[in-house]
């Protein structure tokens, strides 16, 4: 019997976890049981409704239901890892609790995995239908500009929901940065993806935890996290203005000294000067983005820390 592990990330999902649980108890019964043993791994991030409560509740009345709670809010990523760290399937997926992800797939998603030679099912949104047109259009940009820039192959659309076996879950436990993207790991570390296309769902309850700042930031340090093409960007940049400025002097210089014509343009010096100040600065920050991330590397601080679970073995610090 093959074991069907599913993680769910949970931040003030109090709203949809009742629709959740009942649609996964559905699809429970259309994955050919009993060749699939299905456990939901729930990873409570700190919230502040009664998600936890509510998580103690489904845990009392079925032996499937397991749950790990932070003692804050460490982040989505942190509570991906989490799961996966803990998740003994053979086969593991990672999905949202709002139904954005609809469980009405995995049946399909096992099958491919099952009868096809691919080590991950990963889903794509193909519309985006509901949500804000100026957020639709960044999030097309960004997917064409990380894929220009580093080795992850990042799909349009893709979502974080998807079914692995369990060397692609090994694999990604094993890259254990503190620093996560996961689009970008599941893309780094290779096997062989089959990508399901689906219309966009909109949430089931509640409201999202993403506003567009969030997902702004959320693009940086993916980018950050796996490309240098800032920094190149910010050398070239250098090298680009030194020698603009050399060609500017030489035909300061030769101007004086052929016509006598005296410096003048003050405003448009001042201008200059704040010009490349504003250049120099920018280069600066994107230096101290890396330096940043490097310095929590360094410091080797857990990805989460486990305040409650009912799992007997659970990884609590990792």
């Amino acid at each position: 019997m093959s074991k069907v592990t599913l993680i769910v990330p949970c931040y003030n999902e109090e709203e949809s976890l009742p629709y959740f649980y009942e649609e996964i108890k559905r699809v429970e019964s259309m994955l050919m049981l009993p060749d699939y043993e299905l456990e939901l791994l729930f990873v409570n991030d700190g919230s502040k409704d009664r998600t936890l409560e509510i998580l103690r509740e489904l845990a009392s009345k079925d032996p499937m239901v397991k749950y790990v709670s932070f003692s804050r809010n460490f982040g989505k990523e942190a509570a991906m890892y989490a799961g996966f760290c803990n998740a003994k399937g053979d086969y593991v997926a990672v999905m949202d609790a709002d139904l954005q992800d609809p469980p009405s797939l995995l049946p399909e998603m096992l099958n491919i995995l099952e009868t096809q030679d691919y080590d991950s099912v990963a889903t794509r949104r193909v519309t985006r239908q509901g949500e804000p047109p100026i957020r639709s259009f960044f999030a097309r940009q960004f997917y064409k500009i990380i894929n220009k820039i580093s080795d992850a192959d990042v799909v349009d659309g893709a979502r974080d929901f998807r079914l692995m076996k369990r060397e692609m879950v090994d694999a990604i436990v094993s890259m254990g940065e503190y620093n996560r993207f996961s689009k970008g790991i599941f893309g780094w570390i290779g096997f062989k993806t089959y990508w399901l296309p689906y219309k966009n769902v909109e949430r089931v309850a509640g409201e999202t935890k993403w506003n567009f700042w969030k997902l702004f930031k959320y693009a940086i340090d993916g980018i950050i996290n796996f490309s240098q093409a800032p920094l190149s960007m910010a050398s070239w940049m250098g090298v680009g203005f030194t020698g603009f400025s050399f060609v500017c002097l030489v035909f300061i210089i030769g101007r004086k000294l052929l016509f006598g014509d005296p410096v003048s343009g003050w405003a448009s010096t001042i201008s200059v000067i704040i010009f490349l100040g504003g250049i120099q600065l920018f280069c600066l920050g994107v230096i101290g983005q890396y330096l940043s991330k490097t310095y929590l590397e360094v410091k080797h601080r857990p990805h989460y820390i486990v305040s409650e679970t009912n799992k007997d073995d659970v990884e609590r610090c990792k």
